[in-house]
């Protein structure tokens, strides 16, 4: 059974059903459901499916490429010397076939693709010479390297500029989702729990499909990251970044600086602590993290472009830096024996963060502000004596045209969140400092996030809106 994902689905029928040929492009990150996507959509069922071979050369491509027609063909094929006989073979095959669409599928295009051996313009010559002037070809093609999905083909300036008809770009489960599966594959998890897991896997469905119902969810994080004797997730880290892109070092160096600052870094600060040469080929980087979703990149209000921040928004990465890197305990029941523990504290709540940067939409709607035009925004400032203004970070400003701006807490909390007198009087200079900093004429209403709500008492008040779980699990 397929969890969500209605809008592609449609998508994607829909190009099939068209009256002409189509080009579309499924990708996002590793182990989120790409193929299974596909596959479900088309109850799979494909005139031509193949799938590209992981750090394979291109002789070993050229083979595999020709075996997955030869059998589906029936026919027998030499071997192809470059990709121009390939897709003509396939071209020749296609056309041999009665009327009706043709659905061809590439999985892992980007691992087709190899040093010096042509593909593109190979494939350039497939779609623009003889797919597109048909009427009866799907051509999908599908792949984890997002960069090279972006690169060579969404910003290709060649012969597929312009060609790609549809571009999916297959984004994580949302809580909502989230649960959908849970209940579907009886994990038997509380939304509470459901939140923590997502704190740790973010909305992977691969990572959410190695849970077992018979174990706890502590148990199941305990097995899967902690484990001796189970592989589970311990070297996903590694793996994850290498699928994606061909030279993960870089990428990992400026995620690696990213985690060490939680609440982000300038490019300048980037450069230094990653050892790149800010200019172009830093801002190729930062922007593949940020198609990838590993990164965001966010404004202070009232700042310009140039002094964005980037943050690392990635739940599982931010998960591996706090717990799996460097971790040389080797209690198999770590997770379970430090929940509580100051660890477990300034993680959890630095991820519940985290969770809600991904669920804006969700704060809108509970805000009533799902039609109002509002920005989002984070917003810092140094200590300044002389004015009397603390040093203050506020991760999340909801900025709306309607005069106010929502100064957002996050709190993750088991119970309801009580605001004691000292937090209160926080909460004031924070507001305050903010006020003052940035002279803004709008209202500023402090409204907490927090799984259970807000505990009314004495100091409650101080806050114009409180948003919990059912908030956050909306559609």
């Amino acid at each position: 059974m397929i969890i969500g994902r209605k809008p592609e689905q449609k998508e994607l029928l829909e190009a099939a059903n068209s009256e002409y040929s189509k080009f579309v492009a499924v990708y996002g990150r590793r182990r989120v459901g790409k193929t299974f996507l596909i596959r479900e959509t088309f109850n799979y069922s494909f005139t031509f499916q193949h799938t590209g071979l992981a750090r394979g050369k291109m002789k070993d491509q050229l083979l595999s490429f020709r075996a997955s027609l030869q059998t589906v063909s029936g026919k027998k094929y030499n071997q192809f010397k470059n990709w121009y006989e390939a897709f003509f073979a396939l071209e020749e095959w296609l056309g041999s076939l009665p009327e009706g669409k043709k659905i061809v599928f590439f999985d892992e295009l980007p691992w087709m693709d190899t040093p010096r051996s042509n593909f593109i313009s190979g494939l350039e010559h497939f779609w623009n010479s003889w797919a597109s002037a048909r009427k009866d070809i799907l051509l999908i093609a599908c792949g984890s390297a997002t960069s090279w999905i972006v690169n060579k083909l969404i910003n290709n300036h060649g012969g597929l500029h312009n060609r790609l008809t549809n571009k999916i770009l297959l984004h994580p489960f949302s809580l909502s989702e989230c649960e959908q599966y849970s209940e579907a594959n009886n994990l038997g998890l509380s939304r509470y729990q459901i939140v923590e897991n997502y704190m740790i896997m973010g909305g992977i469905p691969f990572y959410w499909s190695l849970m077992k119902k018979e174990l706890s969810m502590a148990q199941n994080i305990d097995t899967l990251f902690f484990s001796n004797e189970v592989e589970g997730l311990s070297h996903e880290y590694e793996q994850l970044y290498a699928s994606l892109f061909s030279n993960p070092e870089p990428y990992m160096d400026i995620v690696s600086a990213l985690a060490k600052k939680t609440k982000g870094l300038s490019r300048d600060e980037i450069s230094k602590l990653a050892k790149v040469r800010t200019g172009g080929e830093l801002s190729k980087l930062l922007n593949e993290l940020e198609w990838c979703g590993f990164i965001r990149k966010y404004n202070s209000i009232g700042k310009q472009s140039k002094d964005s921040l980037y943050q690392l928004i990635d739940n599982f990465t931010f998960f591996y830096f706090q717990y799996i890197k460097g971790n040389k305990n080797n209690d198999s029941h770590f997770w379970t024996n430090n929940i509580g523990s100051p660890l477990h504290r300034a993680w959890s709540g630095l991820a519940f963060e985290r969770v809600c940067l991904q669920h804006i939409s969700q704060i809108k709607e509970a805000l009533g502000i799902s039609g109002v035009l509002s920005n989002v925004y984070s917003w810092r400032t140094e200590a300044d004596e002389d004015k009397g203004i603390d040093k203050t970070q506020i991760d999340l400003l909801i900025d709306r045209n309607d005069g106010v701006i929502n100064l957002c807490e996050m709190k993750f909390s088991a119970q309801e969140y009580a605001i004691t007198e000292d937090e209160e009087m926080k909460l004031r200079r924070r507001r305050g400092n903010f006020i003052d900093v940035t002279q803004t004429k709008k209202a500023v209403h402090i409204t907490l996030v927090a799984p259970y709500g807000l505990k009314q008492n004495s100091h409650s008040a101080i806050a114009q809106n409180e948003i919990n779980l059912t908030s956050l699990f909306n559609k």
